[in-house]
């Protein structure tokens, strides 16, 4: 019996391995699609989503029948196995009866006996389809569990008794998958000013502030937070110290007000909710609707538009009141007088700010201005030097408000002259 479970085991084994990967393949593409769906809709790619799922639910299918195969094949062994217990104890029992060695008394007991334990032998068949299955999803858990994290502390890390602000890289290279990503970074940001950095898709502006949180570590230089270098830093501290906001919004299946508190319920009250979203113009839509700041966003925000689910995430990031705060092309949404507003709110606001931005208003009035190219600084300085130079910077000045081109000139206002043409 032993050795036929161990059989079982080893045969559904893997079976049910693949079973557990398809159905997470499965479950994967019915979300996607869920979530999806106006994208799905607006490629008129309904027919090939539905054969999609349809094919891996072909192979969830196959899947299971094919355990279902193993298991109806062996386990009528166990069932013979176990009938044959009793009739063999009647049989043997029944001769010593005769030849005088035992009672009858003595052998209906061990009848009743071996009666009693067919059940538990029968489950023996089903525990070791159990135990396959349990095997396989530990597997799986296994590969997860004992992944070692790349990013760890020091054994005995410092922690500041306050964080001012100040952040510096110090000739920052860093290379992922053998793929030079940043070389040769350096600025020296103090605390309570503004760094903007630009540069065209793909140049590693990210890369920047994924570096600054500890994602990855730098492949050479250092980065220092009060001139602490981050690598001797507890993660939380690093981490705790910064507010960020991303262009692709993640918003929880939750209520306007608790995406804004961002966990900390207690920590944060409704009056300094409602101020974040006034900061953030968030609070112009949220006052429209039916519950307010208590409404239900849904899943990542469905139901709301690009713009107003960034408000939102900057909303969260001035609640948070954090000494530094990153904006990662955070108003790519917005409409030039809401993102101008946002401007306003933000200059008030006593923090270390690093904007990552493709439009010139976002970034204009920074204390320093980074233009990256292929992971390089090309060029570096304020609004007026960077005209001067007649680089990338007034390139791109000229393509976004060149029928209007004046050094002198507020990229707000000249939005506003724009808008009345059209």
């Amino acid at each position: 019996m032993a050795c036929l479970a161990i059989f079982m085991e080893r045969k559904l084994g893997n079976i049910y391995e693949k079973i557990s990967e398809e159905n997470a393949a499965l479950n994967t593409v019915a979300q996607e699609n869920l979530s999806g769906v106006r994208t799905v809709k607006a490629f008129a790619r309904e027919k090939f989503e539905i054969q999609k799922f349809l094919s891996h639910n072909k192979r969830y299918y196959d899947l299971n029948m094919k355990q279902s195969k193993v298991f109806a094949k062996y386990y009528p062994y166990f069932q013979f196995v176990t009938k044959l217990l009793p009739i063999f104890v009647i049989v043997i029992g029944g001769y010593q009866v005769i030849q005088d060695r035992i009672t009858l008394g003595t052998l209906g007991a061990f009848t009743e006996y071996s009666m009693n334990i067919i059940w538990p032998m029968e489950m023996l068949g089903w525990l070791s389809n159990d135990f396959a299955s349990a095997i396989a999803s530990n597997r799986r858990i296994k590969k997860i569990y004992v992944e070692e994290p790349t990013i760890t502390e020091v054994e005995n890390p410092i922690v500041l008794d306050e964080v001012k602000g100040s952040v510096t890289f110090q000739q920052v290279s860093f290379s992922l998958d053998d793929k030079n990503i940043l070389s040769d970074i350096s600025f020296d940001l103090s605390a309570g000013k503004t760094i903007g950095i630009m540069g065209a898709t793909g140049t590693g502006k990210t890369s920047i502030i994924n570096l600054l949180q500890r994602f990855y570590d730098v492949t050479e230089g250092e980065i220092k937070l009060d001139g602490v270098n981050i690598k001797e830093l507890t993660l939380h501290q690093l981490r705790k110290s910064i507010s960020l906001v991303m262009q692709d919004v993640f918003l929880f299946s939750d209520t306007i007000n608790e995406n804004v508190k961002m966990g900390k319920k207690y920590q944060v009250r409704d009056d300094e909710v409602i101020k974040a979203a006034t900061d953030s113009q968030a609070s112009e839509f949220i006052e429209r609707m039916d519950q307010q700041y208590e409404t239900v966003v849904g899943e990542r925000g469905v139901g709301l538009s690009g713009g107003q689910k960034q408000r939102i995430s900057i909303a969260r990031a001035l609640a948070k009141k954090t000494p530094i705060l990153v904006l990662d092309d955070s108003t790519s949404a917005l409409d030039m007088e809401t993102e101008h507003q946002i401007q306003l709110a933000l200059s008030q606001i006593e923090a270390t700010k690093i904007i990552i931005a493709h439009r010139i208003s976002a970034v204009k009035n920074a204390d320093e201005i980074l233009i990256l190219d292929e992971g390089k600084i090309v060029e570096r300085g304020t609004h007026e030097t960077l005209m001067q130079k007649k680089g990338y910077y007034y390139d791109t000045y000229i393509a976004q408000y060149g029928e209007y081109l004046n050094d002198n000139t507020d990229p707000h206002f000249v939005a506003k002259e724009v808008a009345k043409c059209q």
